[in-house]
């Protein structure tokens, strides 16, 4: 059997749970209310779970170490895949009919956290 855990594997691990952390503070200073942490499901996992009055938002963090390195850390399958999971909890969080949407939060050393509103549009 393969090993799953390399160095380098835990150290973007530790790195990502540092960025979700620092996200999830930064979000709470714009008055959103964190509900859940790093939920799991069968289609992948989602990073925070946040709300407002009326609104929950699945959101997608993350952290490169150089700032240039952002443009290119989020795309449609990384999307598509916290979408999916979204749509399997939803139900769980949004339970008053609340919109929901997908955000993601970019973040890197030395830079403001950038807080891509709605990131994801499903084709009708």
């Amino acid at each position: 059997m393969r090993e799953r855990s390399t160095p380098l594997r835990q150290e973007a691990d530790r790195r990502g749970r540092e960025g979700e952390a620092e996200a999830a503070m930064w979000l709470a200073g714009q008055g959103w209310q964190i509900v859940a942490e790093r939920v799991k499901t069968k289609a992948g996992e989602i990073d925070l779970i946040i709300r407002k009055p009326g609104l929950v938002v699945f959101v997608e963090v993350k952290w490169r170490a150089r700032a240039a390195a952002l443009a290119d850390a989020i795309d449609e399958r990384r999307l598509t895949r916290v979408a999916r999971a979204a749509e399997i909890v939803a139900h769980e969080y949004a339970t008053q009919g609340e919109d929901i949407r997908i955000d993601v939060i970019l973040l890197a050393p030395g830079r403001k956290p950038d807080h891509i509103e709605n990131a994801w549009m499903p084709f009708s």
